[in-house]
């Protein structure tokens, strides 16, 4: 008796064969109107991905009816073609609905821009700019000049610089005034900055030597003034805005340290991390040092983020007495962590908001996020469940749940904005697949997976995106 021979490649044959060339696909009238929109490159790379996928199915089945059943029909292929083009044509960096109530969300881009400093962009990098020509001598300017007097009205600060972000900052105080001496700095504030990037590691590559002083939950004003010697160059503070240690604890204040450096002729630098202009504890929020008040201490330069609670673009700003930045603008690193003309404009125009800063918290969109009242989110998110509840109930159940927005990006560790969310249970797909499908819509709905819901927080989606947010959502659940 013969037994039953495995599959051949010679078997596969005719299905290999069956696949179109890359020339019939370019006759054809709709990939015709894709080659005027695309590159020839793009359009024929798209084809050849598709049938490669195809060929690899068909050498990979196991036998003749899993071979037969691999699409090779050729409208399947040109929809297939299509798809693919449109997928490689698509830009990579996209803009995305944020449903997570994240107001800083590191891995969504932080702060969203207010609409002024956008327009303001769009102005600036439409055409040319005065980015380093001074209009009134008619010479060559600095580009920092932008945006350091605006600092400097803004918080009282004798100079400003600002780098491509707050690791920059940091890293280039340290390299320029104590690369090769001690600097001193509480075990407890040995932070992790995200990314994997912590303050030793930084300060290790400035060139400054790291000495720890006190425990991880308690340091005291002796256990820097026994640390201090000849080859001590700075005192350093770092302001814990991602974490923070409770119970039996002790932390020498800004103010305190201050008067140490003073007395022994050292200067301090605070790393202020988040970097907040406005105080936010007359709207519940935990109290954050602001920048006004940390200068106030009398400290020699601080450093802190633009695009966390300023709610500006991603920039590391330096502020403090000029003598000190003055070392720091002649340190040749700082050509290479400087910003460009856009970051730039959209600095200068976030700070033009805080002129006024009772409308600083309206007008800002992560400050209006985090301030945002909870009975307004209630009041979006019941009109955002009767549209639901009206069109998808078929398709799955909608409740309001009470929970907390996180502020993220390292700010405000302790702090959970009372909110109010749609939680969505699918009843003909899973959880997993739901999510899928908003991840993959366009725009991309990034949502919160929670036993077993999909949980949509509105305090981080625009009232704008809302129609958006409803579209995507019922062809999800299509």
């Amino acid at each position: 008796m013969m037994k039953n021979r495995g599959m051949e490649p010679e078997d596969k044959q005719p299905y290999l064969r069956a696949l179109p060339a890359v020339d019939e696909f370019l006759r054809h009238s709709q990939i015709q109107a894709h080659l005027k929109k695309y590159s020839k490159e793009l359009v024929v790379g798209s084809i050849r991905r598709i049938m490669e996928q195809k060929r690899q199915a068909i050498l990979n089945s196991a036998n003749l009816q899993e071979a037969a059943s691999i699409g090779v029909a050729w409208e399947e292929l040109l929809a297939a073609v299509k798809e693919e083009i449109t997928k490689t044509a698509r830009p990579s960096l996209r803009r995305v609905i944020n449903a997570t109530g994240v107001v800083l969300h590191t891995n969504l881009g932080r702060a969203p821009l207010a609409p002024e400093a956008l327009q303001y962009i769009e102005e600036i990098a439409g055409g040319y700019s005065n980015l380093e020509f001074d209009l009134t001598s008619g010479e060559r300017g600095s580009r920092h000049e932008h945006v350091e007097k605006i600092l400097r009205l803004i918080t009282g600060a004798e100079s400003a610089l600002v780098v491509n972000n707050n690791a920059g900052a940091v890293f280039l105080a340290l390299n320029s005034l104590a690369e090769g001496k001690e600097v001193i700095v509480s075990r407890g504030q040995l932070v992790e900055i995200g990314g994997s990037f912590r303050i030793p590691d930084v300060m290790k590559k400035s060139g400054a030597q790291l000495v720890e002083v006190g425990t991880t939950n308690r340091t005291h004003l002796e256990d820097y003034e026994r640390a201090i010697n000849e080859r001590t160059a700075l005192l350093l503070k770092v302001h814990t805005s991602n974490f923070r240690v409770l119970g039996f604890t002790a932390e020498v204040s800004l103010k305190d340290l201050v008067a140490l450096g003073q007395a022994n002729g050292l200067p301090v630098l605070e790393d202020l991390g988040s970097g907040c202009f406005v105080d936010l504890s007359p709207y519940g929020i935990a109290k954050e040092p602001t920048v006004q008040e940390a200068l106030e201490t009398g400290v020699d330069v601080i450093t802190f983020s633009g695009d966390k609670l300023l709610g500006g673009p991603q920039a590391g700003i330096i502020l403090g007495q000029k003598k000190y930045l003055d070392l720091i603008k002649k340190n040749p690193l700082n050509r290479a962590l400087r910003i460009d003309k856009l970051t730039l404009a959209g600095l200068e125009s976030t700070l033009r908001v805080y002129w006024n800063h009772e409308q600083a918290a309206e007008r800002i969109p992560v400050l209006n996020m985090i301030t945002c009242p909870v009975e307004k989110l209630e009041r979006r998110v019941k009109r955002l469940q009767r549209q639901l509840t009206r069109d998808l109930a078929s398709s799955c159940q909608v409740k309001i749940r009470e929970e907390i927005s996180p502020v993220g990006g390292g700010a405000l560790p302790l702090q959970g904005l009372p909110t109010r969310v749609i939680a969505l249970r699918p009843l003909k797909t899973s959880v997993a697949s739901l999510e899928e499908r908003l991840r993959k819509s366009d725009p991309p709905v990034i949502a919160r997976v929670q036993e077993g819901e999909i949980l949509l927080d509105l305090r981080t989606v625009a009232e704008s995106e809302e129609k958006e947010l409803l579209e995507n959502l019922r062809q999800a659940l299509q």
